[in-house]
């Protein structure tokens, strides 16, 4: 009997979810057919590679010796996959991703149509949700992975940077600021602020940013505070108060002359966009293909 990949997948696949019945699920195959391929694994090798008991199965000395091998022989098989791929354009799959507020109503959309066209058997599947509803998906298998605006710490988690962004001050059209295309931050602060709710990463980075420079939040006169994006561009056409927030959510309003959008001087609000995945997962070829195309764009353009 020769080694084959299939078997090392399934091996990987049967520690990955902890039992046999889960692999065979996720792996679309029957119980008996994972557990006669894993004795088959077992017999080359001439050693056992799990520790059975009735409760649980976990690996053996042995198997933990195969499992990198293991990963890295899935890992050459995808990147080796997604390489030829860029020849002939043939990628298949369905991605299932969650994304923050900002990225998924604003950032994506707009990128979907150029990455279908390049990709176009790749079916994408997109939850608009927050950061802790995302990680909470992943975690139980339910999404790929995730594109969040702020870092988090998860022990289970791998975050990357993907995509840069930076917010701006958006202001009404007949707003006295709007006359000039660079204010300063102290003329900035005689304003009634709209904010987004506390967690929310849009929030983080200007707190952060005031926060360099010397800036107490409690001295922000914020008038309202709200829990989308979308709210906070009413409440600025409606001349409510000012805000920050990113360029790409209010491209249409600018367009059509319904608020401004205005530098401050000094002052600069640049985050990153992140992706979130499961450590203990291989990333799908469709999803590496997916996170590659989104760190080659550029959000002001």
């Amino acid at each position: 009997m020769a080694l084959n990949f299939h078997q090392l997948h399934i091996f990987y696949t049967v520690s990955e979810k902890g039992s046999f019945s889960a692999a065979a699920q996720a792996l679309h195959m029957t119980q008996p057919a994972v557990t006669m391929q894993v004795q088959s694994l077992e017999e080359y090798f001439g050693t056992k590679l799990f520790n059975r008991s009735t409760k649980r199965i976990e690996l053996s000395e042995a198997g933990r010796a195969l499992l990198p091998f293991a990963r890295r022989s899935i890992e050459l098989i995808r990147d080796t996959d997604m390489a030829m791929s860029k020849f002939t354009h043939m990628l298949q799959g369905r991605l299932q991703l969650g994304a923050s507020l900002t990225i998924g109503e604003y950032v994506l959309p707009r990128m979907l149509g150029p990455f279908g066209q390049q990709y176009p058997n790749i079916a994408i599947s997109m939850k608009v949700m927050n950061t802790a509803q995302i990680l909470e998906e992943i975690a139980n298998h339910q999404l790929n992975f995730g594109l969040i605006e702020a870092p988090v710490q998860h022990p289970d988690m791998h975050i990357e940077a993907v995509m840069k962004d930076e917010l701006k001050l958006i202001v009404p059209a007949n707003h006295p600021l709007a006359e000039a295309s660079v204010v300063s931050l102290e003329d900035v602060l005689k304003y009634p602020f709209i904010v987004r709710e506390q967690g929310s990463g849009t929030r983080q980075v200007m707190e952060e940013q005031f926060a360099r420079k010397n800036i107490d939040i409690q001295s922000v006169r914020a008038v309202m505070e709200l829990g989308s994006t979308g709210a906070i561009k009413s409440a600025v056409e409606a001349g409510l108060g000012i805000a920050i927030i990113s360029p790409s959510s209010v491209k249409h309003e600018v367009t059509l002359g319904l608020v401004k959008i205005v530098d401050i001087e000094d002052c600069s609000f640049e985050r990153q966009f992140y992706s979130i995945y499961l450590k203990s997962a291989l990333l799908p070829i469709s999803a590496v293909t997916f996170l590659s195309f989104l760190q080659e764009q550029q959000l002001d353009k």
